[in-house]
């Protein structure tokens, strides 16, 4: 039987097998491959057409500052709870020590935790905002990401302005137990408080949006919509057909399946998105 350690090892392995297949070996990264059709797609022509692949459509992720240039009109972002930091309950160690694990991620990406919020303009209306980054620890919700949500929230019943969040996370951050799981539950009551005020909350389901997040508050919008081609659900496909035993359909997971079976509103692509959440949020301010 493996160990836990061997376990890490090869997610660590296939992660960097994961990275190399998105850029190819040339000084500077001039090109990026894509990894759903193989394309090699020259990088500046790919951030122009906003990180979605020309030949197959791929949505790229995105990191925060990519998300916000293409969503919020320029200069307008104003973030708070910026310098939260999550604590370590648990004295948590996997392959390394959870204290240096946050240290090594917050350097990496430049970022304090999985999510930033704060307020923007979008069409020159004013917004809640929230955008969470799967670099940080695959976005994982701990105990940071549950507490900026709620706070996010409360700002917009404060305010009485519309909420939007931009999901992306593999899920609730193990080294943080079960005060992890308790952000579902407290992020749910606050948004439930937010539908009790009348303020419209509209969740953006990006690749990859599952477990403890979308189990939560990004299924819980009062319009849910998604990237093209986004990985959405709970537990993994394998999970899913070892517990029913049974083989699960073409296309199980992605936006569009979710889409034709009632689970989320519209599947929008990535270059329209700002003009339909615009039309949104008139659309609720204007009821």
């Amino acid at each position: 039987m493996r160990s836990i350690h061997d376990w890490f090892q090869k997610k660590k392995q296939e992660k960097e097998v994961e990275l190399r297949t998105e850029k190819l070996d040339i000084p500077g990264h001039l090109w990026t491959k894509c990894p759903k059709c193989k394309a090699t797609i020259y990088t500046k022509d790919l951030e122009a057409n906003l990180k979605v692949c020309p030949k197959c459509n791929y949505h790229f992720k995105l990191n925060f500052k990519e998300r916000l240039a293409i969503t919020a009109d320029q200069g307008d972002f104003i973030e708070l709870d910026g310098l939260m930091v999550s604590k370590d309950f648990l004295n948590f160690v996997d392959t390394q020590p959870y204290v240096e694990r946050l240290e090594k991620t917050r350097a990496k990406t430049g970022l304090n935790d999985a999510i930033v919020t704060g307020e923007a303009k979008i069409g020159n209306i004013p917004i809640g905002l929230g955008i969470m980054d799967f670099r940080f620890m695959g976005g994982s919700m701990g105990s940071v990401v549950g507490e900026k949500v709620t706070r996010i929230i409360e700002h917009c019943i404060n305010k009485k302005i519309p909420l939007i969040i931009f999901n992306a996370s593999g899920g609730a951050r193990m080294q943080e137990g079960i005060m992890s799981l308790m952000q579902m539950a407290k992020t749910s009551a606050a948004l439930a408080k937010l539908k009790d005020n009348g303020v419209p909350y509209i969740s953006v389901c990006t690749d990859p949006t599952t477990a403890g997040v979308s189990a939560s508050f990004a299924m819980l919008g009062d319009v849910i919509i998604a990237e093209t081609g986004a990985l959405i659900g709970f537990a993994g496909p394998r999970v899913i057909e070892q517990t029913i035993r049974q083989k699960l359909p073409p296309g199980f997971q992605t936006a569009e399946f979710l889409k034709n079976h009632g689970f989320i509103d519209k599947v929008i692509h990535r270059k329209e998105l700002k003009d339909t959440l615009i039309k949104m949020i008139n659309f609720f301010i204007e009821a």
